[in-house]
């Protein structure tokens, strides 16, 4: 295989349970264009001196074309409105300061660690709760029995989404998850699957806000809705929709692979799960080993404003950039050992949650729940082991992580 092929492979389903070879292909030249025009970035240092270079946009999403339906009201008049305003109110992951700065700051002010640690009790509770519900049984499915259910109801109870209406939103959410995925966004195909998916939630957000906004409650959605101190709103209601459909989807699509990468690797490890399941308070030092290791993000794209040259190779305007974070956080120039599982290690400066401006804003509740996800499991799972390894993987390669996770065991303690 050529090295301007090697990301073509990384996107490769095949592939999907180990690109870490790919990776270390990839880290032999730090900037490395590929086939299709774009430059892939892979090593520890190139990512971290380009990750607040302002000349690298976030706003790298092709703009959204509903497809025609033969009416000609909606072809030529709804439909290029809609598409207007979904391209100009973008989520604010996909959008470069100012307007990034200001919505970021907005939900970070909701987004509070004094309103996150407050939910440990509850978090707690559910995981035990979610745990109880597979005594008698011989095998369990990580992810459909607590790595998916867990995210899920703690970012509905933040936001102040009814949690009965989840099954309404967990295959909106699945879709607009490929967004980030290079290839699904420039398939036609996929990209009318993304707005369509997009269209519907937006609906049904917009009528929970104007429930939010009539009856307010403790929750971000209603703080976000409310007005500012001057009485004026804090976002357009675009800007808001956009904000609120975000948090719910990367609200646990992230958290789901962070938790299962995680177990899946202690169970591959299971000296690291003893060690844990003896000593609780390892947790936190072995959850940022994971994001380094095996992250729930293996990389986000970018696109070039102006020339950029790094590491010796200059990246022409207008190119695309694939940050390869997985790729940086196994570096051997930057981490000894880099592709052992160490959660010893003194220093662990990872990217699994990316970094710069666009440092996930839900970083520490995902911690929380993994924390306490993990001591549960340690302890109260009786001899847990793989069945089958490797597990069947989530087809996307940004969003990587086993699509389930079965574990044999002999009981719930």
């Amino acid at each position: 295989m050529s090295d301007d092929a090697l990301f073509a492979a990384v996107m490769d389903p095949a592939n999907r349970a180990d690109p870490y070879p790919l990776y270390a292909r990839l880290r032999q030249r730090p900037v490395s264009r590929q086939r299709d025009g774009s430059y892939v970035v892979s090593t520890h240092a190139a990512i971290r001196g380009l990750l607040f270079d302002p000349r690298l946009s976030s706003e790298d999403l092709p703009p959204p074309r509903r497809p025609r339906t033969g009416n000609p009201l909606k072809d030529l008049i709804l439909n290029p409105i809609k598409n207007r305003i979904s391209a100009t109110h973008r989520p604010f992951i996909f959008r470069d300061p100012p307007d990034h700065d200001r919505l970021r700051s907005l939900v970070m002010r909701e987004f509070s660690i004094a309103r996150v640690q407050a939910l440990r009790p509850r978090i707690a509770r559910e995981v035990d709760a979610l745990i109880d519900t597979c005594r008698g049984r011989r095998e369990v499915c990580l992810v459909s029995d607590l790595s998916y259910p867990l995210p899920v109801t703690v970012i509905c109870e933040l936001l102040g989404v009814p949690r009965e209406d989840e099954p309404r939103f967990q295959a909106w959410a699945t879709q607009l998850a490929t967004a980030v995925e290079p290839d699904a966004r420039h398939d036609d195909t996929t990209r009318r699957k993304i707005v369509g998916a997009f269209d519907e939630i937006a609906a049904y957000m917009r009528d929970l806000i104007r429930e939010k906004r009539r009856r307010p409650t403790d929750d971000m959605l209603s703080g976000l809705a409310a007005p500012g101190p001057d009485g004026r709103k804090q976002l357009s209601d675009f800007d808001l929709l956009s904000t609120a459909v975000l948090l719910l989807v990367a609200g646990h699509e992230t958290t789901v692979n962070l938790i299962t990468n995680a177990m899946l690797t202690l169970l591959r490890h299971p000296e690291q799960l003893e060690r844990l399941r003896a000593d609780p308070e390892r947790a936190p030092r072995l959850i940022e080993e994971v994001l380094r290791y095996e992250p729930p993000v293996h990389f986000r794209t970018r696109k070039a404003l102006g020339a950029i040259t790094v590491a010796g190779e200059t990246i022409p305007k207008g190119a695309p950039v694939i940050l390869l974070f997985a790729a940086a956080n196994r570096d051997p120039a930057r981490f000894d050992a880099p592709d052992r599982f160490d959660p010893d290690r003194s220093d662990i400066e990872h990217f699994g949650f990316g970094g710069g401006l666009h440092y996930c804003v839900g970083a520490p509740l995902a911690r929380i729940e993994a924390e306490i996800a993990l001591v549960a499991l340690s302890r109260r799972l009786i001899a847990p082991r793989l069945p089958q390894d490797p597990p069947p993987y989530r087809p996307g390669a940004s969003l990587r992580g086993p699509e389930q996770l079965p574990i044999g065991i002999d009981g719930i303690a």
